[in-house]
């Protein structure tokens, strides 16, 4: 199975590995950064690999098997990943990565419905256990709904456009593939403007945040992964869409700062005290090299914080 992950060695040396660490991998998918992590570890180390997706913990597994043993998957949406530890014994951990890019398997596997160019269920459900998917999104959410969701998550102009046409089709017939959507899409927003600026990507990653929940998803878990971390420690996050990155930047900005009450004071209780340093004050992109192997990679953002 083709799978490139993206910055990897900027990643995995970003993490500094302590050989008998602990190390999550919060979004394990098809391993690729999990294996790097894993062969840095010895028998003392443990790698925890998180992933929704049942086919990717399954190939995962697969993989990280010929390396060693001393791995744990957990089939959980990584914003419970906190809870999940404690349960397991594990308070404090070395390292945590979040890649929050979707793994070619997942975007090319035509029945999943994550891509715009392929005909497929409108799916996009990253828990194939879920029932609430895009298809039950797009038939059923009203048109405000709708205009909300593609303002704010795929920041399209035409929203409103796009999700009045959508409601008005859907009267007719239920809307039930990607390729009937890409349509309707064009149909709304002319020929001219659909060719031009591409507006089924932006509908296409607004469905996908909106049935995954992952915008609010990610603002709940960083600050239970700075948490998380032992003084040293290392969280590393790589997004590909300014929605996130934006999310990531703040975070990192507030748990790195004094709590606006305390500046200035001489004596700051600890809980008001940085959490946190941020390492690289710009995002680090991928290489000339990579963006020729890989053109989803063009996006990509990574974010580096330790705590103190």
């Amino acid at each position: 199975m083709k799978h490139y992950s993206v910055l990897c060695s900027e990643i995995i040396d970003s993490l500094n590995i302590n050989p008998k660490g602990i190390y999550v991998d919060a979004t394990l998918g098809y391993a690729g950064m999990s294996k790097r992590i894993l062969e840095a570890l010895d028998k003392d180390g443990l790698l925890i690999g998180i992933d929704q997706d049942r086919e990717a913990r399954e190939y995962a597994n697969i993989e990280l098997a010929k390396i060693g043993s001393n791995y744990q998957i957990l089939p959980i949406n990584f914003v419970d990943m906190k809870k999940y530890l404690h349960d397991l014994g594990i308070n404090k951990v070395d390292g945590i990565i979040f890649d929050l890019g979707f793994s070619s398997p997942q975007i090319d596997d035509e029945k999943r419905g994550f891509s715009f160019m392929k005909d497929a269920p409108l799916d996009m459900r990253m828990n194939q256990d879920e029932k609430f998917n895009a298809s039950t999104l797009v038939n059923n959410a009203s048109e405000e709904e709708l205009t909300k969701y593609f303002y704010e998550y795929g920041e399209e102009r035409l929203g409103k456009v796009i999700a009045k046409k959508i409601v008005s089709m859907r009267k007719n017939k239920k809307i039930m593939t990607t390729l009937e959507l890409v349509e309707i899409i064009k149909s709304a927003t002319g020929a001219n403007y659909f060719y031009k600026t591409h507006p089924e990507r932006k509908i296409f990653q607004a469905l996908r945040i909106a049935v995954n929940n992952e915008l609010s998803v990610l603002e709940s878990v960083l600050p239970d992964a700075i948490d998380l971390l032992k003084k040293g420690g290392r969280l590393s996050v790589i997004t590909f869409h300014s929605l996130e990155d934006r999310i990531v930047k703040n975070t990192f900005k507030k748990y790195s700062e004094v709590n606006e009450i305390f500046k200035g004071l001489p004596d700051i209780p600890d809980e008001y005290k940085p959490k946190i340093k941020i390492i690289n004050k710009k995002p680090i992109l991928p290489s000339e090299d990579e963006l020729k192997i890989n053109s989803r990679s063009h996006s990509a953002k990574l974010r580096i914080v330790e705590r103190i």
